[in-house]
């Protein structure tokens, strides 16, 4: 591998910095992104430094290039910094202690793993299922899946056995990584349990390795099952990094889809790695010695792209937390901060308002003069929020960065620059060099003047974007391509001030932000349509103070006469077995009908204005199939 610390990724340093990296990413993006990927070690550099056609759609970064992302995440820091700290892990319970881990032995837990995992018959181009708490070895199964060439499909530890199942099934894992329990808060969760629940309905597993986490009883399958701790006795801890192409497969990521069937995407290894390593240290303005803490869990994108190979390809040294911040109180999230003395935070809009509701001493009791920069991620943020953050928890000295990006997208698009580029409450501002965002009209009319609102869309490729659904090509090129051919379109609508700033303010799909996360409302309705006693639902999304948005479910059922608060609680049973409890609907109303067009689409838009009480701005209603079902509706609403 051709080593590249002397020749260093360095970040933006200035606005006027930022605006000639810009308008060069524009004028000459093979050039731009040419430079920064030449600081990476390679085992092949590329012939070709993009090749894209968004007709079909296709997207080729860096032709022909080879290496192994887990070099340089890893092995490159050796060298002069092996016993930098690179993973901080802090346990759910705060009475035990913390454990720090060096790139030395990260590097060493990982290649052991990885020959774990060559014993156990995996190899290149396999997909390797992990479904783990929040535990160092979580990120060790996945850079052990990179080192070897396996594609790890991580599963986010709270979702259901169906969701889980359906997950492992749709990519054909060969393996599951996970372990007996986990810890949140007061909570032990059977992790062992559901997995042998979904395993009933999964044949492609061969086998299963099980870390013991919190040494409680499980079911045990012979022949299928075995110890991790087991696995690893007397294997050695080199490993030899399989050489991989730059657009082979890094990993599939599992998104919530707006036809209920959820999105496998499929990124691969040198854009990904390329881009998250160039967004992590430019947005956030890392340095050396500073200690960075995202708060999302690694079943997300979040957690993959800036708590794992992110941070780890620019040797940063990062937080990993087991736990949640209400336990055992609502200020652990500033008890973690004070105590390794953090320096860059970064949460999420929904944690800010929760932890906003209590009282600011829970924040003031701590000495939080080590923050330098906050940041928030997964929904737009509110202006309370936002001025709670930056006076309390920021006191008035810390740039926010209030990122817009998705799973799709790999990492931050979207973004002031953290002290380097003008911040504006609830706006993300400017995008990354190399992003070339626009707003359009529903027609696809490019919106030209500078102040706007319209629907966000990308003109062209990044190195970091999503390649494919796994699987199913067609449905990537019609979810992100054929709606406005020529862009890519991420779902958001979004409005743009005077200085070319872009706020995004929602959803234009069938995909509701809750809590950070993206929830299709398909899988949702289908599981409330699991119930006996429904005929059909329809769910929509209203401002939720915590949440941002809370889940609004409009029911019809057999008999109007049911016992309802009886249905409620079943119903939410149901969508938390098959979906996950992140899904259950915070309301629930019976009705006798949906507003339809003629041709039988549900009028979303019309059940969120009544699900938000604007029904002032509902319209016209008189092309409905039924409109007189609207003010049944609203007359009946609790």
């Amino acid at each position: 591998m051709q080593t590249s610390l002397t020749h260093k990724l360095k970040s933006i340093s200035s606005f006027d910095e930022y605006k000639k990296s810009y308008n060069r990413s524009v004028s000459d993006p093979e050039s731009f992104w040419s430079e920064i990927a030449d600081t990476f070690g390679w085992h092949r550099k590329w012939d070709k430094v993009l090749e894209h056609d968004w007709t079909i759609p296709k997207t080729k970064w860096f032709t022909n290039a080879k290496l192994n992302i887990t070099e340089n995440c890893l092995d490159r820091h050796l060298e002069h910094n092996a016993d930098q700290t690179a993973i901080i892990w802090e346990p759910n319970d705060p009475d035990k202690p913390s454990k720090q881990y060096s790139y030395r032995e990260l590097h060493s837990m990982v290649c052991q793993f990885a020959n774990v995992l060559k014993n156990k018959g995996i190899k290149k181009g396999d997909r390797v299922c992990i479904y783990m708490p929040m535990v160092i070895e979580l990120t060790v199964a996945m850079l052990a899946c990179a080192r070897i060439g396996a594609v790890h499909s991580v599963v986010f530890a709270g979702f259901s056995s169906d969701a889980l199942a359906t997950r492992i099934n749709d990519a054909s894992c060969k393996m599951l990584i996970t372990a007996d329990g986990a810890y949140r808060g007061t909570k032990n969760i059977p992790l062992k349990n559901i997995v042998d629940e979904a395993l009933h309905r999964c044949s492609c597993i061969d086998s299963t390795i099980i870390l013991k986490n919190t040494a409680q009883d499980i079911n045990w399958v012979s022949g299928r099952d075995s110890w991790w701790h087991l696995e690893s006795i007397g294997v050695s801890d080199y490993c030899e990094a399989e050489i991989m192409d730059a657009e082979d497969p890094l990993f599939i990521l599992y998104t919530s889809g707006s036809t209920g069937k959820p999105k496998g995407m499929v990124h691969t290894i040198a854009g990904y790695m390329v881009y998250t390593a160039y967004s992590f240290l430019n947005v956030f303005q890392y340095k050396q010695s500073n200690i960075y803490w995202c708060t999302a869990d690694i079943g997300w994108i979040t957690g993959h792209s800036y708590i794992v190979y992110g941070p780890l390809a620019v040797g940063a040294t990062s937080v990993i937390f087991e736990g949640i911040p209400s336990y055992p109180d609502y200020d652990r999230f500033w008890q973690v901060c004070e105590k390794h003395k953090v320096s860059h935070f970064y949460t999420a809009p929904t944690a800010i308002r929760a932890l906003k509701k209590h009282p600011s001493s829970l924040v003031e009791k701590y000495d939080l003069s080590s923050l330098q920069v906050l940041g928030t991620v997964g929904e737009p943020i509110n202006v309370e929020a936002w001025q709670w953050y930056n006076d309390i928890v920021g006191n008035n000295n810390c740039p926010i960065v209030d990122t817009w990006w998705q799973t799709e997208t790999g990492g931050i698009m979207i973004s002031s620059l953290a002290g380097i580029t003008p911040q504006k409450s609830t706006f993300a501002t400017l995008p990354l060099p190399g992003i070339q965002p626009t707003l359009i009209t529903p027609e696809g009319i490019e919106i030209l003047e500078t102040e706007a609102e319209g629907i966000l869309a990308i003109k062209f490729p990044w190195p970091g974007m999503a390649r494919t659904i796994y699987g199913d090509h067609d449905r990537y090129n019609k979810v992100y391509f054929s709606a406005y051919p020529g862009y890519y379109f991420p779902g958001d609508g979004a409005l743009r001030d005077q200085q070319g700033n872009y706020r995004i303010t929602g959803r234009v799909d069938d995909v509701i932000i809750v809590s950070g996360h993206n929830l299709g409302t398909a899988p949702i309705e289908n599981a409330i349509n699991q119930h006996p006693l429904v005929v059909e639902s329809a769910l929509v999304s209203y401002p939720h103070e915590i949440k941002g948005n809370a889940l609004y479910a409009y029911v019809i059922t057999y008999n109007k006469d049911e016992k309802e608060e009886e249905l409620h609680t079943e119903i939410k049973e149901i969508v938390s077995r098959l979906v996950g409890p992140i899904a259950k609907p915070d309301k629930i109303q019976v009705v006798t009908g949906l507003p339809k067009t003629r041709s039988g689409k549900i009028m979303r838009r019309i059940l969120r204005k009544i699900a938000t009480d604007d029904i002032g701005t509902i319209g016209d209603i008189s092309t409905l199939l039924n409109p007189d079902i609207v003010d049944e509706i609203i007359k009946n609403k609790k």
